[in-house]
Parts: C-alpha cells; structure tokens; sequence
C-alpha cells in the first residue's frame, strides 16, 4: 500500500503540482486553511532532508566548499543574465512584468531545489550549501541588482531573510540530522515514506501560494499565457546551463544534478512578497507563475532522473562494500 502511495503521488508528482495550482485558482476559498502553512511546510520538508542527509557528503562539502561557491557564482551570472534578457525580450513595454521577472530571478534559491536534489540523487549537502550561501548574500544582492537594471528599489530585510533562514531551513536540517545521528537505526522504515511526506508538504506549499494569489492572477489572468512561456524559459534555460557549467568544472554527476536545482529554483516566495510591497502587485505574478512552473519542471526532471539515481546509489553501496575492511 506504502508503495503504491508513493508512486502515484511522488511519480507523478508535476501533475499533482499543476492539478492543486489549478483547484486552488478556482476554489481558493477551499483552500484558505494553509493561508499559513508555507513556512511550516517548508520547514518539514527540510527536516526530512535532514534525517537522511549523507554526513560523509556533508563533511565533503564542507571541507572542500570550492564548488559550491562556484555554483552559488553561477546563479547569480547566469540565471540572473538569461532573466535580464528575457524579461526585456519578453516585456519591453510592460515595466512592472518586466521588473517582475527580473526580480524572479534575482532572489535567493528556492528551498524546493533541496527537496529536488534529494529526489533525483544529488547532493543534498552541496545544495544546502548553496542555498546558505545565497541567502547570505542574497540580501545585499537584490537590491543593487534591481535598482541598476530597472531603476527600481527594491530593499531586503537582511535580518528578516536570515532568521527565515535559520528558522524554516537550517533549524529543521540539524534537528533532522542529529535525529539520524542518535537513532539512525531505527529510522529504516520512516525514510520509506520521506518522500511520499515531502512531496504532500510541497502540493500544500502550492495550494497555498496559489489561492492567496488568486484574485491577483485573475485580474492579469490575459497575460499569463505569454507570462507562462517567458517563466518556463526562466526556469529551462538556467538549468540546461547549470548542467553544462558543472560539467565544464568537472564536477560529479550528483554535484551536477544539485547545481540544476540551484540555477533554475530561486525562492519565488520571496519575490512575489518583495513585489507587492515596492513595485506594484501586477510585478508578483511573474514570481506566482514562476513557484508553479519551478516546481513542475523540478519534480519531473527528479522523476526522470530517478532511474539513473537508484543506479548511482547502487553503484556506491558496491563501490564501499568493495573497500578493503568494510
């Protein structure tokens, strides 16, 4: 039954993403109940990343953080460039969309790139990693990033961004990890269903972001279609890159997965709140349509790469029963 469960819904996880986007445009009022379950969710997804993260990965990563720096350098060049350039393909007479775009792509990672990376057998410590990284500097970033390219000034509460961070992020982690630390042993059959949980807190994290934003997606609701093509190349093209640009670093298939998530996941969440409160609230629909795009890219590549990662995974079991006394 457990199986089942996790088949229909982290295999076809973009549809259920795409599904609840669309129940809760048209009956957010059903949908009201997870007005305030965003944080929370997000907070449990990464508490199950943290009871099965890799403490060899991490330690790795940790000890050798060159490439995760070079992945956060990445993003904030390339994702940041390909929406520059989009938004101004894309919007050239429509100011507050274009700012809207641009400022989609000029936040910090989004946290679903974590979730991601553990489905498709990346490292979930470099993406961590990353994503500590960018929400450090992020807030200093964004600013001088909006107002040199749109003229718009666009303030970010460094400490505000940080304290989410350490509540909804780095908390959740370390309990996660110091609960497999301790009883590790015992937590066989809960990580069975890790992914089968993660992927419910994703869909309410959907639900939610889409019903609070449905009054002012209705009202734009004429410009999404082209909106949707712009975001879904936002999304695309950073990613395709990000692959290429790791590959070009030499870094391992894992790694390269993580830094895929990183480049085309930024925290939407973020943009669409800075949107409302500095530009105008037409300037948060780029970042709506982003969180529902990222996240059905993002599950469906997981999905297909989730063959070739139970490979790895096998390969690596092989690799250290092969070492000399294990």
């Amino acid at each position: 039954m457990l199986a089942i469960c996790n088949t229909i819904i982290s295999k076809f996880l973009p549809l259920w993403i795409i599904c609840f986007a669309l129940l809760a445009y048209h009956f957010p009022q059903h949908f009201v109940i997870f007005k305030n379950w965003t944080a929370p969710a997000l907070g449990f997804i990464l508490f199950n990343m943290g009871l099965t993260l890799s403490r060899e990965s991490l330690r790795r990563v940790i000890l050798q953080p060159k490439l995760a720096l070079l992945g956060v350098l990445g993003k904030w060049t390339i994702t940041l460039g390909v929406s520059i350039l989009l938004a101004f393909l894309f919007f050239p007479e429509n100011p507050e969309l274009l700012a809207g775009v641009i400022l989609a792509g000029s936040v910090p990672s989004g946290t679903s790139a974590n979730l991601y990376t553990f489905m498709a057998g990346g490292t979930l410590a470099l993406s961590i990693m990353m994503s500590s990284v960018d929400t450090l500097i992020g807030p200093f970033l964004t600013p001088v990033i909006m107002k040199s390219a749109v003229g718009s000034v666009v303030p970010v509460d460094f400490w505000g961004v940080f304290l989410q961070m350490v509540y909804v992020v780095l908390i959740p982690i370390m309990l996660g990890l110091l609960i497999q630390i301790k009883w590790e042993a015992k937590l066989t059959h809960v990580k069975k269903i890790i992914p089968l949980l993660s992927s419910a807190a994703l869909l309410i994290i959907d639900a939610a972001v889409v019903s609070g934003a449905q009054a002012m997606l209705k009202q734009y609701v004429h410009l999404l279609p082209l909106l949707f093509v712009c975001v879904f190349l936002q999304v695309t093209v950073p990613m395709l890159l990000g692959y290429g640009y790791s590959a070009a670093l030499g870094a391992p298939e894992p790694d390269r997965r993580s830094i895929v998530y990183e480049m085309g996941i930024c925290n939407t969440a973020l943009a669409a709140l800075l949107a409302i409160h500095h530009i105008s609230p037409i300037a948060a629909v780029p970042a709506v349509a982003n969180m529902i795009t990222n996240t059905s890219v993002g599950a469906l590549i997981a999905i297909l790469w989730q063959p070739a990662a139970d490979r790895l995974g096998r390969n690596k079991q092989k690799w250290r029963s092969a070492k000399p006394g294990s």
